[in-house]
């Protein structure tokens, strides 16, 4: 079996080596020649896999390590009986701790506390229903909206209008143009100008939901609203001048742990032995590296006042930040190559419930409950009382 694989896929070699023939290709130039002869295609969300790159290849599988599906043409695959695969939820817990941490930041930097505040949720998915748990366990008022979910009946759900009323909203949807409810372009200026004084906007799903060309017009007027934006309509090449205008702006990364990534790899791996009627041979526990382990020791004159001081030893949004907004000041025509850069050369970022915390013990003494709760509900192990 020959497989061609985007060649920034975690442990695709260790994953898929015994399958068959690989090709690792970068997966945003990859083309038709590349997969012609391909039994199988690995890619993530910047390769777009449609009738251009699949027609007249032999190609009867196609995994995508991602949890959207908006880059692959389904409707080509199953006219062609293309089996095809993603990873929904791989990522899902690597996104919900990047809008935390972007909570404690926004916090820090605004000198208060959001724990008493209320959030928007607009999307119930994998992440959208994650992130509400973790938010009503850190104080918050959770307002979620899901129009799907409502119309099958899933109680305490509130409108659009209603969640836009909180006084954090962040946008778990997919990327979709027809249907019901399309999401493409739904935060308009319109929709916007419904945000309420001081409120904080996250978008960490896809770039289009929002109107970035609004979005801007909308800050020039509205200096009060703060936007952390991981996702850019346009992507790779981003709106520098919209990133200038945002609190935080980061390269589409906010579901880049590494746990996520590999499990995602695993999701497809496991999918692909599926449709060819293989047995699986390698699971995520054991190809993990130890490399990757993360330990925190406590009691070695580490200082932890707070949960942000804890999850700045995990995770520093504040450098990805800071890399995106340093590799805007290239010239335009090579603005593309560093944004993918950020990501394929993207430090190794574990998940919080991977993390050991040596000494914990004193954080029970030490901490306020209020700030304990906070570092339970995202997952970090602490010793039971």
């Amino acid at each position: 079996m020959k497989l061609v694989v985007d060649e920034n896929i975690p442990l695709a070699e260790a994953f898929f080596a015994d399958l068959g023939d690989l090709t690792l290709l970068p997966g945003r130039t990859m083309t038709a020649a590349d997969v012609k002869d391909a039994d199988a295609l690995l890619v993530r969300s910047v390769t777009a896999v449609n009738a251009n790159l699949l027609q007249g290849s032999s190609v009867k599988f196609v995994g995508s390590a991602t949890i959207g599906a908006d880059h692959l043409e389904t409707a080509y695959l199953d006219q062609h009986k293309i089996t095809c695969a993603t990873a929904p939820g791989c990522n899902a817990v690597a996104v919900v701790e990047y809008v935390a941490a972007a909570l404690l930041e926004l916090a820090a930097l605004r000198g208060e506390s959001f724990a008493d505040r209320s959030i928007g949720i607009v999307g119930l998915g994998n992440v959208g229903s994650r992130l509400k748990k973790v938010m009503a366990d850190w104080g918050l008022t959770v307002l979620a909206c899901d129009p799907p979910l409502q119309e099958k009946g899933e109680p305490d759900l509130v409108s659009l209008e209603e969640a836009l009323q909180a006084d954090v909203v962040s946008i778990h949807t997919p990327l979709t143009r027809s249907g019901d409810h399309p999401t493409y372009h739904l935060f308009d200026a319109k929709l916007l100008d419904t945000l309420k004084q001081g409120a904080v906007l996250i978008n960490a799903s896809r770039g289009a939901v929002i109107n970035n060309n609004d979005l801007k017009a909308f800050l020039e007027r509205r200096s009060d609203v703060s936007v952390v934006l991981d996702v850019w309509e346009g992507e790779p090449f981003i709106d520098a001048e919209l990133a200038q205008r945002v609190e935080i702006a980061t390269p589409h990364i906010a579901g880049y742990s590494y746990d996520g990534k590999v499990k995602g790899t695993a999701m497809i791996y496991k999918a692909l032995c599926d449709a060819m009627g293989l047995k699986t041979k390698n699971t995520l526990e054991d190809l993990m590296p130890d490399s990757a382990s993360l330990t925190i020791d406590l009691s070695e004159g580490v200082v932890i006042k707070s949960c942000r001081d804890l999850v700045q030893r995990v995770y520093r949004i504040g450098e990805d930040d800071h890399n995106l907004r340093t590799s805007l000041q290239h010239p335009k025509d090579h603005r593309i190559a560093a944004f993918d850069q950020l990501r394929k050369h993207y430090r190794v970022r574990r998940e919080f419930s991977q993390v050991s915390l040596r000494g914990a013990e004193q954080l029970k003494n030490e901490l306020p409950a209020a700030e304990l709760e906070k570092i339970q509900a995202l997952g970090f192990r602490l010793p039971r009382a």
